[in-house]
């Protein structure tokens, strides 16, 4: 079956936006997996703008699906997994300046560095997976370092949908479907997130070689009208009818 990861960052966005302690991340993890989510993603970010170190303690106590930490490679957030040792950790690239995380990361001029960065944590016992773009180059690269999963970077057909750019779009997905074809060819565990929705969540859903979708952002948007279970339980339906 297809799993779904929850990411609740912007939980913690809409918290920390009073300086308040609600609404908690940790309850709407909760919320998550009862409504079906697979396992929940957080991303501590170096400027903590939304996740805080406290949350990710109180997620590795209360959780009973796995957690998905999200971090970029730098000693400090290594020190952090080490410590927690999550089910998975997924190397994201990271600037200050950006709204959200901005393309995938760069294994292919990086490879070095991040072969040696990803050993402890694979010897810690955590899957690691590298959030990177539909480009073999990359996939290659990520394979040689030894990850074990790519997460496949949708934010580009999510936003060519949004803007109407249906052939860059079909362009966008076609270049999908042929890498998490040539990644899992390698061995490689494929999945896939960045801005999906209701509208753009059934395409990804049905390519065979994707075992999971990360979504976030936008079930936190649609639980402001329809609440977090019933966004979780229809995005759910909707990948699993995809599936289908």
């Amino acid at each position: 079956m297809l799993r779904l990861g929850v990411n609740i960052d912007h939980v913690a966005t809409v918290r920390n936006a009073r300086g308040s302690s609600y609404p908690d991340p940790v309850r709407a993890a909760k919320m998550a997996e009862e409504a079906g989510a697979d396992g929940i993603t957080a991303h501590l970010r170096e400027d903590r703008r939304h996740i805080l170190d406290a949350d990710i303690d109180a997620l590795m106590d209360h959780l009973s699906v796995p957690l998905n930490f999200e971090m970029a490679a730098t000693d400090e957030m290594m020190a952090i997994a080490l410590r927690h040792k999550p089910h998975a950790v997924c190397l994201v690239p990271e600037k200050r300046e950006e709204k959200t995380t901005e393309g995938g990361l760069d294994v292919a001029r990086e490879e070095n560095k991040l072969a040696h960065f990803i050993a402890p944590l694979r010897d810690a016992g955590c899957r690691v997976s590298i959030f990177i773009a539909a480009d073999r180059s990359q996939i290659e690269a990520a394979n040689r370092i030894g990850a074990q999963v790519i997460e496949l970077h949708t934010g580009a057909y999510c936003d060519f949908h949004a803007e109407g750019r249906f052939e860059e779009r079909d362009a966008e997905l076609a270049r999908l479907t042929r890498m998490a074809g040539f990644a899992h060819s390698l061995g490689l565990e494929v999945h896939a997130g960045h801005g999906l929705t209701f509208d753009t969540v059934q395409p990804i859903a049905a390519l065979p070689e994707v075992v999971e979708l990360n979504i976030g952002h936008f079930l936190i948007a649609e639980a402001i009208f329809t609440g977090l279970t019933p966004a979780i339980r229809e995005m759910r339906r909707l990948m699993d009818e995809a599936r289908a």
